[in-house]
């Protein structure tokens, strides 16, 4: 059903077709808006039996996720941000215990300072702790990717984080096609865990596991991500035979065919990529995209069949690895080590990413090994310059918030 809603609202209804029995929900910006709907289709008793926990942090949403998932309970939640830290521990015994719990992360930047844009530092930061991640480029591509979110979450019982750039889409009203609760019902059929707790027959998941065993539980992890890369696409292509488009998978392409430069990024930063590729086309640049949809885990065959053949790649980043520069960029340079990959961090805070800014960059010859998009070189200068002159020079972010506004 094509209907024009917020990317937030979008998501809590799929969620809700996906019928999760429990939900444990704390607010954070931006994802509040997405468990404050899902508070209310709940109360509407839309989901049944569903129970909706509200909790004292992100660390209990995610820690009775666990117990509810454990219990063999469909779960979900979804964070933010600093929330998404303080899941940290939580986040790999979710993972660790095999456990397919599915959350959003409203994509955030993460303090100090106090920054509450759009950025990935938050989800990038927990890349290694074992959850798949996907990442949407559109309010309709979020939608889709909840529901593949549970059918891979179920299959592989590994837990997996849909990411969605906070406010970019999470607020945005744009037209969404929302399936049917048939045909939810029968893409995600019922939970079937893989595990469960069961007073009938107790047992103990978490205990201690020495040295002797340890190495062999961390590989099955990894080779439970290593299907996933077989998964993904598997579930990708069962979703456009059923739904009648197109979404999700590991990595696309965007008129990279005949393009000797390839600029590749992920999230919602892809549409304006795409307008400038469309208009460095018409004055016949050979350039193309690429959409990385899926970064744990990484999708290095499939990449190298997409790209293998290119001279340059691009990486577009909204995080970075402070003291050595891109994260997703250092994948890309072991997938493709015959490439020349150049880094350009961009839309940190929730800083626009122009179509301006981007033409600028890929017309002016080939990037630096690293580069900050719309860096103020100026304004870092003057703080440089403070600080070499006084010890006592204060709080950076704050002396150049008054530079800016003429008080420096």
């Amino acid at each position: 059903m094509l209907r024009q809603m917020e990317g937030s609202q979008a998501v809590a209804e799929t969620v809700a077709l996906c019928r999760p029995e429990v939900i444990c929900a704390y607010p954070i910006s931006p994802q509040t808006h997405i468990v404050e709907a899902l508070s209310r289709i709940t109360r509407a008793g839309r989901l049944g039996t569903c129970e909706y926990v509200n909790v004292e942090s992100e660390f209990a949403a995610l820690s009775a996720c666990i117990g509810a998932s454990a219990a063999g309970a469909r779960t979900y939640t979804a964070t933010a941000s600093q929330g998404l830290l303080y899941m940290a521990e939580a986040l790999y015994n979710a993972s660790g215990l095999g456990l397919p719990i599915v959350m959003t992360v409203a994509n955030r930047a993460i303090g100090a300072p106090i920054n509450i844009w759009n950025d990935h530092s938050d989800s990038m930061s927990q890349r290694d702790s074992g959850w798949i991640q996907l990442y949407a480029e559109t309010n309709q591509e979020a939608v889709d990717l909840h529901v593949q979110a549970y059918a891979l979450a179920e299959e592989l019982s590994l837990p997996v984080m849909v990411c969605m750039d906070g406010f970019v889409l999470t607020h945005a009203f744009e037209r969404v096609d929302l399936p049917s609760q048939e045909q939810v019902d029968a893409f995600v059929p019922a939970y079937e865990p893989r595990q469960v707790l069961d007073p009938d027959d107790p047992v103990s998941i978490g205990a201690m596991v020495g040295p002797e065993a340890f190495t062999e539980v961390r590989y099955l992890a990894h080779a439970r991500h290593l299907e996933a890369l077989e998964r993904i696409p598997a579930v990708a292509a069962s979703f456009e035979a059923a739904f009648g488009r197109r979404s999700g998978g590991l990595v696309r392409g965007y008129r990279t065919e005949d393009a000797d430069t390839v600029v590749l990024a992920l999230g919602s930063v892809l549409g304006t990529i795409k307008d400038v590729i469309d208009e460095l086309r018409e004055s016949g640049e050979p350039v193309g995209a690429a959409t990385l949809t899926a970064f744990r885990p990484f999708p290095f065959a499939a990449l190298r069949a997409l790209l293998g053949c290119k001279r340059h790649v691009v990486v577009v980043e909204r995080a970075f690895s402070t003291g050595v520069g891109g994260i997703v960029s250092a994948d890309v340079r072991a997938a493709l080590p015959d490439a020349e990959v150049r880094t350009v961090v961009a839309g940190l805070g929730g800083r626009p990413v122009t179509k301006a800014a981007l033409r600028g960059l890929l017309t002016a010859g080939e990037p630096e090994p690293l580069t900050f998009l719309d860096l103020d070189r100026d304004l870092v200068a003057r703080e440089l310059a403070r600080v070499r002159a006084r010890r006592r020079s204060g709080p950076s972010a704050e002396n150049m918030l008054r530079d800016l506004a003429g008080g420096g």
